[in-house]
Order: C-alpha cells, then sequence, then structure tokens
C-alpha cells in the first residue's frame, strides 16, 4: 500500500514509517496538517495515519475537509486522548478507526489492514482512476488518456505506466521495477527498463506536453509534475 503519515512529533512519525516500510509498504511523512491536506488531496493513498494534535490545521479538521471534498481514503487517527467521547468525535469527523497513543505497531498494522479491506463503491472507483496532472489511467478498462487524448500502449508499457503512477512523486529504482513490473528478482543484466522508459515516455510525453516521465540520474524514475 501507499500510505500517509501525518504526525508533527518526527521520532513517532520515523519510527511508523520505518515498521511500515519493513511490511512493504511506500510511505509519505507530512509534519503538519497544512503539508498533510496537501499531499491528501493531490495524491493517491491507499490509507492515512493521521495524527488528531497538529500544527497549522488540525487532524480533526483536516478529516473533515477531505470527506467533505469527497475523498474517502481510509483514515486512521491516532490520539493521546482515549475518552469515549474522544473517540466518537474523531469517527463521527470522518475516521474509519480511532487508536490511541501510546500504541503497539503490530495493532497499528492489524488496523490498517482492517480499514483497507472495507472498500466502499466511492473508495474503489477512486482507486479504479490513477491520476497525475492531465494523465489518467483507468484499470477497468486499461484505457489511457493525457489532455483527452487516448494513449496507445503495448501490455508491458502499461503495466509498467500503472506501477510509476502508484508510486507518483516518489523515485522508483530499477530493482524496484524489475521486482514491480517484470516479476524479477535479479538484475538479468540487460537494458529491458531502458528501453521500455523510452518507449514510454515518448507517448506519455508527445506533442510538447509538459514532461512527467523524468530520469533522476543515479536513482531511477519519477513520474510527476517537474517542479
Amino acid at each position: 500500500m501507499r500510505i500517509l503519515i501525518v504526525e508533527d512529533q518526527t521520532a513517532q512519525a520515523e519510527y511508523t514509517q520505518k515498521a511500515l516500510r519493513e511490511g512493504g509498504h511506500a510511505v509519505d511523512l507530512a509534519s503538519d496538517g497544512k503539508e498533510g491536506l496537501y499531499l491528501a488531496t493531490t495524491e493517491h493513498y491507499d490509507a492515512i495515519v493521521l495524527d488528531r494534535m497538529l500544527p497549522k490545521v488540525d487532524g480533526l479538521t483536516l478529516l473533515r475537509t477531505l470527506r467533505a471534498s469527497g475523498i474517502a481514503t481510509p483514515v486512521l487517527l491516532l490520539s493521546a486522548l482515549a475518552e469515549s467521547d474522544d473517540r466518537v468525535e474523531g469517527l463521527r469527523a470522518g475516521s474509519d478507526d480511532y487508536l490511541t497513543k501510546p500504541f503497539h505497531t503490530a495493532e497499528l498494522l492489524a488496523r490498517l489492514e482492517a480499514i483497507t479491506r472495507r472498500v466502499t463503491p466511492q473508495q474503489a472507483a477512486q482507486v479504479q482512476v490513477l491520476r497525475v496532472a492531465d494523465l489518467e489511467l483507468d484499470r477497468l478498462s486499461r484505457r489511457v488518456r493525457r489532455g483527452g487524448s487516448v494513449l496507445d500502449l503495448q501490455p508491458r508499457e502499461y503495466q509498467l505506466l500503472e506501477y510509476l503512477m502508484r508510486h507518483a512523486g516518489q523515485v522508483v529504482t530499477r530493482t524496484m521495477l524489475l521486482e514491480g513490473v517484470w516479476d524479477y528478482h535479479f538484475d538479468p543484466g540487460t537494458n529491458v527498463i531502458d528501453v521500455h522508459i523510452s518507449k514510454l515516455r515518448a507517448k506519455v510525453d508527445a506533442g510538447g506536453a509538459p514532461p512527467l516521465l523524468h530520469t533522476v540520474r543515479g536513482a531511477g524514475y519519477r513520474l510527476g509534475d517537474p517542479a
């Protein structure tokens, strides 16, 4: 899963991030509510771990804003407030679950797994269509558009683009692509990735459109706005 953690306590955030990454998940961090709200509304996440007490924008306000905007991403709300009224307030604000601090990492992981299994039709629709800028990929129809124009992709190019879009804004390494797209758990010693990236870039960034597929020298590739 791709998970967003919104937590202002750096040590807690980094510890949780480490635990989730060890579980095989991609994790982004936001240190305040304003940054968290921006990421939650501009990126796609499978789940959000949200602290209740945050600077700039508090957790409940952030949560209500997401729900009012029609964003149904599952949210696990974290708080040191353990009273029944506090939990009820958090759930009524739109959280899918409520976990009090301190907590065990195993319980956090179990609760995340539980809330992401509760997929509503609205959430399913969000997952079905991936968007990065004016690039859109529909997983159900397997149709890809950019700026309204349909892109004709070969099966492997489609798989590669879908993987990059699921990790939009992140640097994706060659090893990640070999494992996630080709299901190789070794380096085949060929330029297969370079060839397919080149072909995909020619289609995605065709016609003078602002480039979305970027090479990060010495690291890998990133799909997203140049900024």
